[in-house]
């Protein structure tokens, strides 16, 4: 992907913070979505106070495309009090092929574009991943069981490119770039299919998160992340950043992952974030965490990253 005319440096790069931290469902019942200005203004002091000046809003919590306009402007207010910059828009488990809600998912997302393009968000970001499974939601981590598989059909595939350019489409129209988050078991799966996925779509401001700590994390055999991150970084163009501790057995009879911080994991983030510079990677990072106190991690990582980023900006 190309990059902006203006590289960032070390302390002007954007990092923002994902909403893991939060519970999307307060103790009395209320969704976050339906909270009051001032539930959400607790959220923003908090975020502000480990020192982040940006956060990704992710429709888990809060769906800015079923707000009102007097609503997405008292939620971009609030963040502004506290100096945060609302970065992204998420649209996750809303796949545009999730079988009976494809149509319904791809009218949400052109409402959620709409929105983040309202609310002066800097991307639209999405992907091919459907809701949890019932195993999924029992497991003390999601990614142990089953998910939702995309099936190997070529009609289908060229379904999900056709609606996935049309939301490009849409989202070059408002001025927003659009990325596709890599996922187990959808056509993002693979380094191979998810660059040739961007190709198929084919539009300049269509490219990749580069989110192979998702992968990484599976009880079952894997690509190697570096080959995964050289296929893939030539096309990023926002990353969400996580890491995960992983052992498997010499004969591939068993595996496993537990959430770590960025610099103990298995992806050697040092050297993947100079390569993704040095390919032209100038987009924003999404810092996320599962599990333990996911803003107190997600800002120590913050500072990690920092240090791996270029003091002076890069032409």
């Amino acid at each position: 992907m190309a990059a902006p005319a203006q590289p960032h440096t070390r302390e002007t790069w954007p990092i923002a913070v994902c909403m893991h931290g939060f519970s999307p469902v307060l103790r009395d019942g209320t969704r976050l979505h339906d909270a009051s200005p001032d539930v959400w203004d607790g959220i923003f002091r908090r975020v502000a106070s480990v020192g982040f000046d940006a956060v990704e809003i992710a429709d888990s919590h809060i769906r800015p495309a079923d707000l009102t306009p007097a609503r997405r402007g008292e939620l971009t207010a609030v963040a502004r009090r506290h100096g945060i910059d609302l970065i992204s828009a998420h649209v996750q488990r809303q796949s545009v092929i999730e079988p009976g809600k494809g149509e319904q998912n791809l009218a949400y997302a052109h409402r959620a574009i709409d929105a983040a393009a309202e609310m002066g968000m800097k991307i639209f970001s999405t992907g091919l991943h459907q809701p949890f499974t019932e195993a999924q939601r029992k497991a003390l981590w999601f990614w142990t069981a089953q998910g939702p598989v995309d099936p190997d059909d070529a009609d289908t595939r060229a379904l999900a490119v056709t609606r996935l350019r049309e939301l490009g489409e849409h989202a070059a129209s408002v001025g927003l770039p659009m990325s596709l988050e890599m996922y187990e078991d959808t056509y993002l799966g693979t380094a191979d299919s998810a660059v040739r996925l961007i190709e198929e779509i084919g539009l300049d401001n269509v490219g990749l998160n580069p989110d192979i700590a998702n992968l990484i994390r599976l009880h079952r055999p894997i690509e190697d992340w570096l080959e995964m991150h050289e296929k893939t970084l030539p096309y990023a163009n926002y990353w969400h950043v996580k890491n995960y501790t992983r052992d498997e057995s010499a004969d591939g009879s068993w595996q496993t992952s537990v959430p770590t911080s960025m610099e103990l994991g298995l992806i050697n983030y040092r050297e993947t974030v100079s390569r993704a510079i040095e390919l032209g990677f100038n987009g924003p990072f999404l810092m996320e965490q599962y599990g333990g106190d996911s803003l107190g991690v997600c800002a120590t990582n913050r500072d990690y990253l920092r240090t791996l980023l270029p003091e002076s900006a890069q032409n």
